[in-house]
């Protein structure tokens, strides 16, 4: 063969790697517990820190789940990433804000979990806010 057709080769199979890999990530919709993304908060902040809040409802609420939803959210080196787990049977808040609680107090009995990822990329996740 020549050298043309085996760098070819290389190259597409290489592509074809890439493609399938990213094709086969793991995604929020494959977790059990049926998650609703229900309100998100993004800062206006591009030259600083980047806090991202998510109220998310959960129609089965599994721990080990929760926390994989959680590692999945988008998080940025230095930024933070909050998820709020809310039961799905109860009223879920519409509208988040920057400041704690970041969401009407009226839903504060309906966080079923809090998962935190603070800027040095260190994880908190439990039931207790």
């Amino acid at each position: 063969m020549n050298k043309k057709l085996i760098f070819l080769l290389v190259i597409f199979l290489i592509g074809g790697y890439i493609v399938y890999d990213s094709a086969t990530l793991p995604k929020t919709s494959d977790l059990k517990g049926n998650f609703k993304e229900v309100a998100t908060y993004r800062n206006e902040n591009n030259t600083g820190p980047i806090t991202r809040i998510y109220a998310v409802s959960v129609g089965e609420p599994i721990m080990e789940e929760m926390k994989k939803y959680g590692d999945l959210m988008p998080y940025t080196k230095y930024g933070t990433t909050t998820v709020y787990f809310f039961n799905a049977a109860k009223p879920v808040p519409a509208n988040l804000t920057s400041t704690e609680p970041h969401f009407d107090e009226k839903y504060e009995d309906n966080v079923i979990a809090v998962y935190k990822k603070d800027q040095n990329g260190g994880v908190e996740f439990g039931i207790e806010r």
